[in-house]
């Protein structure tokens, strides 16, 4: 990998999303060489990614490369890489680039798409974890209503408009609500020749309420914005099912559909090399130092690690505030262990939780008070913004925001990576 020799312990951190930005700022000034790895040169901000799917922003506004990031950082070094396994006995990380070998390992590979076992979805239906993937879906949309227009078939044109997400959380709400929005404002202008009224967002919940884990009130509200945007709701319905045309569920519903969004579970990414440490939803176990199960000097933070306690049997919430929260501790953590200090434990401020349904619209839980409306809609807007990384960025979308509110538009409706191909469907590279 070509990273220069230090006096310095060094610092392997895997992921640069969250929980790794996080970390790898906090130790800037501190006595450790830091190697950042990741896929990616970028950091995405996966709470906007549902925009870049509908048209609403361009996929580099949510994006920000992470050597600028770290530019000014002496002792950090970036190196874009995609590890295959972490040898703990050899204390080093293997990767498709090369090997790297460590003091201190910080493992923040995140989360990625749970499927719970079942194939044909994994292999038909499309995902947004990733800017590729939400490009992928912008695509999918705007070439289904092209094929629509282009078929006399009413029920294959049916299917080309039948958006059916799976999984009502945070981003299956906020991606329904945008896709009826543009139902109403959008579609009919670039469509006058298309009946409209055949276009349908069926949201699908295994639980008995949308966004189950914000507050009931919560849950109300957003449930009332649906489907007053025409969004159908249907609850306590699991989907068993799809074979890229028909979505199958455990009772007697189906749908008919070339447009399935899978948002219904996610599971951590744990990486090869600490096996023993995850737990059933392939997160790794740590203590309240965030310390690997077994390990001294391997760290676990963010999605991708399981901290059990009384008041989360299951781990923190799989968010941003965890994962920065987390690695913030632990670069001050990192040095104490060093300087052989006593650690400190970690203890999860809940700042609480929002999602918007559209235009004037959005529920927002905080620890001892929930609201939704306008209001609410502001306090998200201006939450997300301030949470982007750089200044042009947030410009960038602020402006996105203040157009499309005005002119009722979303511009960046342009096929840029076609997902369809002349024969089948294949997912775009």
């Amino acid at each position: 990998m070509n990273i220069p020799d230090s006096s310095n312990p060094r610092v392997v951190i895997i992921g640069g999303g969250f929980g790794g930005l996080s970390i790898a700022k906090q130790l800037k000034n501190r006595n450790f060489q830091v190697v950042l790895l990741d896929k990616h040169n970028y950091h995405n901000f996966q709470p906007l990614m549902y925009q870049v799917a509908t048209g609403g922003l361009e996929a580099g506004t949510i994006a920000y490369p992470i050597r600028k990031v770290v530019q000014e950082h002496k002792e950090t070094f970036f190196r874009m890489a995609n590890v295959e396994k972490v040898d703990t006995f050899g204390k080093k990380v293997i990767s498709d680039i090369g090997t790297i070998y460590y003091d201190y390992l910080v493992i923040a590979t995140g989360s990625t798409n749970n499927y719970f076992g079942n194939k044909d979805i994994e292999k038909n239906s499309m995902v947004m974890k990733t800017i590729p993937e939400a490009l992928d879906i912008r695509s999918l949309i705007l070439e289904n209503f092209e094929l629509a227009l282009q078929t006399n078939d009413e029920k294959v044109r049916r299917s080309l408009m039948n958006f059916v997400i799976v999984g009502a959380g945070p981003t299956g709400v906020e991606l329904a609500g945008a896709l009826a929005e543009m139902k109403k404002a959008v579609l009919p202008k670039d469509y006058p020749d298309l009946d409209l009224s055949m276009m349908e967002i069926n949201l699908v919940q295994g639980t008995n309420r949308v966004l189950d884990a914000m507050s009931e009130k919560s849950s109300k509200a957003a449930a009332k914005y649906l489907k007053n945007l025409g969004v159908s709701i249907h609850l306590d319905v699991r989907v068993t099912n799809y074979d890229g045309n028909v979505v199958t569920t455990a009772g007697d519903l189906e749908f008919h559909s070339q447009a399935v969004i899978w948002s219904a579970g996610v599971k951590g990414a744990a990486v090869d090399g600490v096996n023993d440490a995850v737990d059933r939803a392939s997160r790794i176990r740590v203590n309240d130092f965030n310390q690997v199960e077994g390990f001294e000097d391997v760290f676990a933070i963010g999605d991708v690690a399981a901290m059990y306690g009384e008041k989360f049997k299951f781990g923190h919430p799989m968010m941003a505030q965890p994962a920065i929260q987390q690695g913030e501790l632990l670069a001050e953590n990192l040095e104490r262990l060093s300087k052989k200090q006593s650690l400190k434990k970690f203890v999860y401020n809940d700042k609480g939780s929002m999602a918007t349904i559209g235009r004037n619209k959005a529920v927002v839980d905080l620890p001892k008070l929930h609201f939704n409306g306008v209001f609410a809609w502001f306090v998200w807007m201006f939450i997300h913004l301030i949470s982007l990384i750089g200044f042009k960025n947030r410009m960038l979308v602020f402006w996105s925001w203040v157009y499309n509110y005005f002119v009722f538009d979303r511009e960046s409706r342009i096929i840029v990576r076609p997902y369809r191909k002349k024969k089948g469907i294949e997912h775009g590279n």
